[in-house]
């Protein structure tokens, strides 16, 4: 039986050995907080990383029943940053030295059951411990605190340990228990669906550590259909029921070959993005619903089928909701670089080990990252964790994260950091040119990033440019000879340490913003699928924000098969992918031609004439001061002399169709069209009048505008996500408008509550607080009042129903 304990910790920011020994009533010093916990709540920019670095102390008193001696009581917590030790009744129970996998202790026989106990925690997250990813400055915050759920594991003693279920494409499933258990004892197994439906059963038999199941009927996993199902294990002695165990998996195979992804002996490319597991304000210690939005974000909205989860293994919550939405997952050993010493390769070592059991019935994983990221070649020690890796899970190959050409490659696939593209280069490295070995898969496990910081209020070119340079590289990498694919960097803006990043402690990385707003760069991802219609522009269509007046080229990102526009309701010309994209499923659209048919609708002129004019102006709008070269003079001349189209005309025609200094309201309009039909329509105009744009991730309760929320194991958190738009519902990237929250009722916010938006966007966290009833969220944009959000908390199991 599985009791979380989320509730009710005291925390102090300076551990001392009399927490151990403390009187119940001296508890009440201490802070009362609730698990997931960061030590440090931290401004969103220009924070100091050493805030969070301390030796922090956890207080939870727990009163044991009588009728659990002589059973197995296990404190699991899911995520300790970084080093934690454990103290049960003032004894130390055991030390745990990583903060990105699960910390797991015996307390059976620490305990005095018929009473109340006392569990500390020692937590030690500074940045000095000799344990990976520490040795250098690291790119990115590594936040300390509980900050996944708590909860105690109890059982008989003889019960399950760890069970292992390698299913593959054939529907055959090998299962492979540890457990603790004496002669008499047997086992027996069924598999269902989610709706208890049972596809296979293995009658009760002598218990066996390894045994087999077929099952016909199941379908496969994969990114379309994640088809999941449950295997249900039971130990009995003498009939009875001594534990049970269930755990969900997906019949599926893996293969990294030479040429690629093979899932299910089919070949998929790989499109996919690198997320870091942090949010503003606190850290690491986002709930449940949280982490399961950044999987639905990655899926739905960036329309990515894989994620790299740098650079260590995440929550299992977010793991899960991968498993459901059919997300590939690579996931890596903590580390960034750094190689320490004897000590610090054996805890790295444990890492790779605790991360494969842990995370191995997760079929969504499909590789595990065995190497420190972007480290120098360490023969024994790399051979070390892939021996670790093989032995714990055969079923997957391992890869290991390098930036260096032609490292020794004991992994089965070549994982590379290309950061060779800068705008005007090739989008990535040839493979034959980072590896010699033409035996093994080769992946692409970052790009662009630091090559191009991209913040969400910067100039329309820059934030056009950064979208381009992720097209180009998923288009080279699609093109590539023998490439797997490419994740992306990254998927949001993080904090970092003061070493890298803008001056405010932000990398200014990601397609979407620390929010999980959207950039454009992110419509590049989005526009590589076709569940659902898009079509975004990067271009607001206002000279003032282009050099020297004029619109120059506007790059449409679409999933349509080409993009009418139309200017003033009336139609310019229908545009189609641009050619050098060609390997993308839906290539960008490029248009640099804003005149169209016009000339010969509208002016009356011959297509011979009204082409050579379109040069003309096109060539004066691109180099308004520059000489005409031969050409642009011959093809004036020819127009002066054979049409009578003099300068004072040709003037007229530039203000008229490339310039439009003084000119009424223009409006553009943008239609997407899939074979036939317009999918989608953007309109874009001259900004009138703002609104905002206020996205929770949650469902309407009950069709009334209520937001349902949920305490069940932890405290539960609401994402609003803000933008400001304008009357065509387009983002009004240059808002900074200061928005203020006011909650009241059963919910609180978790950050500031004021907070001034950037790039025409914020965002807003609403969590509740351990009551049931209705909450109210109240959002000013200045000192009007916008909008009210109404939230009902429900409390699905009490905390003190359990210890």
């Amino acid at each position: 039986m599985r009791y979380p304990i989320n509730n009710e910790w005291y925390f102090t920011e300076h551990y001392r050995g009399s927490l151990n020994s403390m009187p119940s009533e001296r508890l009440e010093e201490l802070e009362k907080i609730r698990v997931p916990h960061t030590v440090k709540h931290l401004p969103a920019r220009y924070l100091d990383e050493k805030e969070y670095q301390m030796i922090s102390g956890y207080v939870k008193e727990l009163n044991i029943p009588a009728e659990w001696s002589g059973k197995s009581v296990v404190l699991v917590m899911e995520g300790a940053a970084h080093q934690a030790e454990l103290y049960c009744n003032g004894q130390s129970v055991g030390i745990h030295s990583c903060g990105y996998t699960a910390f797991k202790a015996d307390l059976s026989s620490f305990l005095k059951y018929g009473a109340v106990n006392r569990i500390v925690v020692r937590l030690d997250s500074r940045e000095s411990l000799d344990i990976p990813p520490f040795g250098y400055v690291i790119d990115y915050l590594t936040y300390g605190g509980i900050y996944r759920p708590v909860y105690l594991d109890v059982r008989e003693k003889i019960h399950f340990k760890d069970v292992f279920v390698q299913a593959d494409d054939k529907k055959h499933a090998r299962i492979q228990v540890e457990a603790e258990v004496t002669d008499n004892c047997t086992i027996r197994a069924w598999v269902m669906n989610s709706q208890g439906e049972i596809f296979a059963r293995m009658e009760e038999q002598k218990f066996q550590e390894n045994f087999h199941m077929h099952v016909p009927r199941a379908g496969l996993w994969d990114t379309e259909h994640p088809q999941l199902y449950i295997l249900h294990l039971e130990i009995l002695k003498y009939g009875q029921v001594m534990d049970s165990e269930e755990v969900r998996f997906g019949f599926r195979s893996i293969e990294m070959k030479t040429d690629g992804c093979y899932l299910n002996g089919s070949r998929i490319e790989i499109r996919g993005l690198n997320r870091h597991q942090s949010w503003p304000y606190f850290g690491y210690a986002a709930p449940r619903r949280a982490q399961r939005l950044d999987a639905e974000i990655l899926k739905y909205e960036l329309g990515c089928n894989a994620v790299r989860t740098s650079h260590y293994p995440q929550s299992h919550d977010f793991i899960d909701r991968c498993d459901e939405l059919g997300l590939l997952v690579f996931t890596e050993i903590p580390g960034w670089q750094h190689i320490g010493g004897i000590q610090w390769k054996t805890q790295a070592v444990k890492n790779t080990e605790e991360m494969v059991r842990q995370y191995r019935n997760h079929p969504s994983i499909f590789m595990w990252g065995v190497r420190i990221n972007e480290s120098q070649d360490d023969d024994a020690f790399y051979q070390e964790t892939n021996e670790t890796a093989h032995r714990l899970d055969p079923t997957r190959p391992t890869g290991g994260v390098r930036a260096i050409k032609n490292s020794h490659l004991l992994e089965d696939v070549y994982t590379y950091n290309d950061f060779v593209h800068n705008g005007k280069n090739q989008g990535c490295e040839p493979r034959n040119a980072v590896t010699e070995n033409a035996e093994k898969a080769y992946l692409i496990s970052e790009f662009n990033g630091h090559m191009f910081p991209t913040k969400s209020w910067d100039s329309e070119a820059h934030r056009r440019e950064h979208a381009i340079r992720h097209a180009r590289v998923l288009n080279a990498a699609a093109a590539g000879e023998n490439i797997s694919g490419c994740f992306g960097w990254c998927m949001f803006d993080y904090n970092t340490h003061k070493e890298f990043g803008s001056g405010d402690r932000i990398c200014y990385h990601g397609v979407l913003d620390m929010f999980r707003n959207p950039k454009l760069a992110a419509a590049v991802y989005a526009s590589q699928q076709d569940a659902k219609p898009v079509l975004e522009i990067s271009s607001t269509m206002n000279i003032g924000e282009q050099p020297g007046g004029y619109i120059g080229g506007v790059v449409v990102l679409t999933n349509g098969d080409s993009v009418r526009l139309y200017k003033n309701n009336e139609l310019i010309r229908q545009y189609f992918p641009a050619p050098s994209y060609g390997h993308l499923m839906h290539p960008p659209i490029v248009i640099t031609d804003f005149v169209g048919e016009s000339l010969e609708k509208k002016e009356g002129f011959d297509e011979k004439t009204a082409d050579l004019i379109k040069q003309w102006l096109k060539w004066k709008e691109s180099n308004p001061k520059d000489p005409f070269p031969f050409k642009m003079r011959m093809a004036y001349a020819r127009l002066k002399w054979f049409k009578g189209i003099g300068e004072k005309k040709m003037q007229e025609l530039f203000d008229k169709y490339m310039g439009g200094w003084g000119d009424e309201t223009t409006v553009w309009r943008f239609e997407a069209i899939q074979g036939d039909r317009v999918i989608k329509t953007v309109t874009v105009s001259p900004a009138e009048k703002l609104h905002l744009e206020i996205k929770a991730d949650m469902k309407i309760f009950d069709g009334a505008d209520i937001c349902q929320m949920y305490e069940d194991e932890t405290w539960d958190m609401v994402t609003l996500r803000i933008r400001a738009l304008d009357q065509n519902e387009n983002l009004a990237p240059y808002c900074n408008d200061v928005l203020h929250f006011e909650a009241e009722g059963a919910v609180c916010i978790n950050g500031p509550s004021s907070i001034a938006m950037e790039g025409g966007m914020a965002g807003c966290y609403v969590c509740t607080k351990g009551e049931e009833g209705e909450g109210k969220l109240h959002i000013y944009r200045g000192e009007q009042k916008v909008e009210t959000r109404i939230f009902q908390v429900k409390l699905c199991k009490r905390e003190e129903e359990h210890p």
